[in-house]
């Protein structure tokens, strides 16, 4: 079909503009010089602004509508990348190109305002940006689905089919489920030595560690490499490209231990996907929710368990000898799975974890329901860490600037995190009962664990959705009581014993 032909020629022409702002985006993100920001937010308008065009173009919108038409011929995989190809024209066409540019130059900008705003604790510096990031979602929104709620096309862009119907739902289980077991586990006092709170850990030899993550968990160097940025994350443009980053603080060594597993839970989802996807629509993780319960599984299942630690508290002593000198393997287990109402998101234990997401959670579809406004936002999220965890932030830094999604546009983003870690629980129910989980890890070997995750999810990149790689992986669809079990059996062998 030569139509199909040239869909695939215009997508790799499309991949290779994606490719140099997704380069740029890689060096602002990691070492651009701050001086350089207008310019860059510049030239990046002049290059998504021929993306758009590419992407917009007649003859773009009629070889995929011509496709769409005939979905019936074509094969599975080709037909789930056409479907996405339409829903996403759907949105970009109906979007005037100004706006389309205007809003890309604005989140380049924004990256820079949030970064000086959480610095100085200066909720006011960012707030106009952030005000107009919500606006011009709602106005886009209105353009492509007015008939839907906003918020509800927003979770959809991030997990397919997702909606507050079904998160509501996800949510009441938790908060059933969950809350009075951390209530529980808070009120328990577990003495144990902890110098992670006491001791400073320089970040030279944090550095050297991370280092030797990447290689005990087999991350390919040949094809990716570990830098620093203010928020961790992984970057990708194929599996021959997947690098990540990681932060350092003296006072905070499990930040750069546990942000590094974390994204190298993504990173080895990306290096794992077949490469035939490269130039399609199929590249990369098949949703936000099973990419990060790759993240979740490799930092909280595997990364927090008293099977890795065996292996590498030894290896971690020898960088911080002073440090961990007097630490039992025992107490290390207990610090990595310390349970505590604290502040900030990305340091927050496994147990409490979810209940930082439902905060997000409950702003953003206040926000898209217009309940509350950008001005009110730092009010309503001490509010709600009140509420959920005890706890209320002493100023906005370690409170509502925490993040550095919304400066991204990425709202809708966040409910994907405990999606996740419910995913990864179902997923590591099963993948125990076919693989000696502990006797790896205790051995520092990854090799099997990764090449299962290969076989079962990372292989397929986007050809699979959501619901089919759990139903394939697990045989049964969704089910949020794994996770349930899962924080019970293991909080509850850790400190009601």
């Amino acid at each position: 079909m030569k139509e199909l032909t040239r869909y695939k020629e215009l997508i790799k022409e499309m991949k290779a503009y994606e490719y140099v702002m997704n380069v740029i985006n890689w060096d602002s993100n990691t070492e651009a010089p701050r001086g350089s920001h207008e310019r860059r937010a510049e030239m990046m308008a002049v290059i998504g602004a021929e993306y758009f065009k590419r992407s917009t173009s007649t003859e773009y919108v009629e070889v995929v509508e011509y496709l769409h038409q005939r979905i019936q011929k074509l094969d599975m995989t080709t037909r789930r990348e056409i479907i996405r190809a339409k829903k996403a024209l759907d949105k970009v066409t109906k979007i005037p190109q100004e706006e389309y540019i205007a809003y890309q130059t604005l989140l380049n900008l924004t990256q820079l305002v949030w970064e000086d705003a959480k610095h100085n604790n200066d909720y006011s510096s960012f707030k106009t940006n952030l005000a107009q990031i919500i606006e011009f979602n709602k106005k886009f929104i209105q353009y492509f689905n007015k008939a839907d709620h906003p918020y509800n096309v927003l979770l959809d862009d991030f997990e397919d089919g997702m909606n507050m119907d079904k998160y509501d739902a996800f949510f009441d289980v938790l908060k059933k489920e969950l809350v009075p077991f951390v209530k529980q586990i808070l009120a328990t006092k577990k003495e144990f030595k902890n110098p992670f709170e006491t001791e400073k850990f320089p970040v030279d030899r944090q550095e050297l560690f991370s280092q030797h993550l990447l290689d005990t968990l087999q991350f390919d160097r040949n094809r990716g490499l570990l830098k620093k940025s203010v928020h961790p994350f992984t970057w990708n443009t194929s599996p021959f490209d997947v690098r990540l980053t990681t932060r350092y603080q003296d006072d905070l060594a499990f930040s750069s231990i546990f942000a590094t597993i974390h994204e190298l839970g993504h990173a080895t989802y990306e290096q794992q996907v077949d490469s035939k996807w490269a130039n399609t629509l199929l590249a990369g993780g098949t949703s936000m929710g099973i990419h990060e319960s790759q993240s979740r599984l490799y930092e909280n299942t595997f990364g927090r368990s008293r099977a890795f630690w065996s292996y590498e508290l030894p290896k971690l002593r020898k960088l911080f000898p002073k440090q961990l000198k007097e630490l039992s393997l025992d107490d290390m287990v207990l610090c990595a799975n310390k349970v505590q109402a604290s502040l900030i998101r990305v340091e927050a234990d496994e147990l409490t974890y979810p209940l930082h997401i439902m905060v997000r959670y409950d702003i953003e579809r206040m926000l898209f329901s217009n309940e509350i406004t950008v001005e009110e936002l730092p009010q309503k999220w001490n509010q709600l860490m009140q509420e959920y965890l005890g706890v209320t932030p002493p100023n906005d830094s370690l409170g509502v600037l925490q993040d550095v999604h919304w400066s991204a546009g990425l709202i809708g983003y966040f409910p994907t995190y405990a999606l996740g870690s419910a995913y990864a629980a179902q997923i590591y129910y099963t993948m125990k009962q076919e693989l000696d989980i502990e006797a790896q890890l205790s051995r520092g070997k990854f090799k099997k664990i990764n090449l299962w995750l290969k076989k079962k999810i990372h292989q397929y990149g986007g050809s699979k959705s959501p619901e089919q790689i759990l139903l394939d992986v697990t045989n049964e669809p969704f089910n949020p009581m794994y996770y349930v079990q899962y924080l019970k059996e293991k909080y509850t062998e850790l400190y009601l014993k």
